[in-house]
């Protein structure tokens, strides 16, 4: 997840680098000698957390298909001392596609050891309060679940109401707090992808802080 604002508070987005060294700890990509040791959380959830609660992981975290498959499989290899027998066991498991097959199930690792999601839903309403009147929050996410946390942050603060659709009667008393600047979140065209592959799954949404003290007519 990249992060940048534009008013009284900047942050810095993640640069290629840091993404990678971030990610560098639990890697899945093939021909990648298997030296890296599992450790710490991400060992106890190869070794000791139940099929059960690791099938929940992969699928909500990895949008796994064969989610219970390669929770089985990770099971049934304990133990497991390195990411590269992990992957190993994973690829047996998980359904095959343009991706390498362990792809989705080390997202679902790392996200679920680093927090990465609740992080997300805990700044983007501290970022939108640290900006300025007219400051523009710009959020570029890298898989389909911290986008769907995005877009469901941006849809309810730019709106008035947030009661139910078939509430007859607003009772929220909520505001909107920004406006809208991407209806649709913008992505790389062909030319950026060749150049940066890892803009393939980049999509950047952003908004404009308003008025908080306007009422609607």
């Amino acid at each position: 997840m990249g992060i940048s604002s534009d008013g009284e508070t900047a942050m810095p987005a993640k640069s290629a680098a840091q993404q990678k060294a971030a990610g560098a700890a639990l890697s899945a990509k093939r021909g990648e000698r298997p030296k890296s040791e599992l450790k710490g959380a991400s060992k106890h959830m190869a070794d000791s957390m139940s099929e059960k609660q690791l099938e929940q992981i992969i699928r909500t975290y990895g949008e796994e298909p064969k989610a219970r498959a390669v929770a089985r499989a990770i099971v049934a290899a304990r133990p497991l001392g390195t990411t590269g027998e992990l992957a190993k066991v994973v690829r047996t498991a998980a359904l095959k596609g343009d991706i390498d097959a362990a792809t989705r199930t080390f997202q679902a690792i790392r996200i679920e050891v680093n927090g990465e999601l609740n992080q997300l839903e805990q700044a983007l309403p501290l970022l939108t309060k640290l900006l300025s009147f007219g400051g523009r929050l710009a959020i570029i996410s890298f898989h389909s679940l911290e986008d769907r946390i995005v877009k469901q942050f941006f849809d309810q603060e730019s709106r008035d109401c947030i009661c139910p659709p078939k509430q007859p009667v607003c009772t929220c008393d909520h505001v909107a707090t920004v406006q809208k600047i991407t209806t649709k979140p913008l992505v790389g065209d062909s030319t950026e992808i060749a150049i940066n592959p890892r803009a393939r799954s980049a999509k950047l949404r952003a908004v404009e802080k308003i008025n908080k003290n306007k009422r609607r007519d």
